[in-house]
């Protein structure tokens, strides 16, 4: 069941071998590829078979299995992985954030001490907790140093994560973003029509790679808020349940959970009470 080439060099996945890399995917990142989605991994894979000159998908499954650098599953990762988003998306959610969230975490923090901590999980190429920090920063103002705000972004992609620390983006990706924002956070990029985040919210920003499917979290402190936005759902039922449970014991009492307009906890879950669509308050 290997790689096939037609006249047209279109390549083609058999059963045996989708099922072992869905397999693949699924125990070490949470994703479920649907058997619709063969179509999809052939396109985002053929390019590493060609430039690693596999002969077939056994090969390069052997690769996979038998490679100890962590190099064949990085890779995997970042290929299956979608990174495809743009600044302000589901703008309710950072609305909410600056007229609700923010306020009442700072005047907790000013009470009890601490730092105001928020963790971006599966940041993608950046856009997401660059936004938060500019509107921290702009609801903070003086205060902000102050407050000592901590901002980690992850992903398991080691390419979104180069594209998020560069802090570069065509024009397109500043689209839906307020003008005054885009004015004071943004400078010309270095190429034509492109726009980098300037480095005073560059530097604001934790970027690690981290994978939501292992078991254990190594954070010490709980954070204010997480917002896991459009990963989800990718996962099946109880890989979606687990991964909440573990953002709970991460999250202080009274903290926030943001998901995607497309996920959902529901409005009866024993770990988040429900705010507005798509965003939970911790029990």
């Amino acid at each position: 069941m290997g790689l096939k080439v037609s006249s047209k060099d279109s390549l083609h996945i058999g059963d045996k071998d989708f099922q072992a890399i869905r397999k693949l995917v699924y125990d070490n990142f949470g994703i479920n590829l649907t058997d619709q989605k063969k179509s999809l991994v052939v396109g985002r894979l053929q390019k590493v078979l060609r430039q690693r000159k596999f002969s077939s998908f056994d090969a390069y499954l052997d690769w996979l299995n038998n490679d100890e650098t962590g190099t064949a599953l990085e890779e995997l990762a970042n290929r299956i992985s979608t990174n495809h988003t743009f600044f302000w998306r589901e703008n309710n959610h950072f609305n909410y954030f600056a007229e609700n969230v923010l306020p009442e975490v700072a005047q907790r923090h000013r009470k009890e001490g601490g730092n105001v901590r928020f963790w971006c999980a599966g940041c993608s190429s950046g856009e997401e907790p660059y936004t938060l920090i500019m509107l921290m920063k702009e609801a903070y103002g003086a205060d902000y140093a102050g407050l000592k705000p901590l901002l980690l972004a992850t992903d398991i992609s080691a390419t979104a994560l180069t594209t998020a620390m560069n802090g570069v983006y065509g024009a397109d990706r500043l689209k839906q973003m307020p003008e005054a924002l885009s004015r004071k956070y943004f400078r010309k990029g270095p190429q034509p029509g492109t726009w980098q985040v300037v480095d005073e919210i560059r530097k604001e920003v934790i970027f690690r790679r981290h994978n939501l499917m292992n078991t254990t979290f190594p954070f010490k402190k709980a954070f204010d808020g997480v917002f896991c936005r459009n990963v989800m759902i990718y996962f099946d039922k109880p890989t979606r349940d687990a991964l909440v449970q573990r953002f709970h014991r991460h999250t202080v009492p009274n903290g926030y959970l943001f998901i995607g307009h497309s996920e959902t906890l529901g409005r009866d879950g024993i770990h988040y009470d429900y705010l507005l669509p798509a965003a939970y308050r911790r029990k």
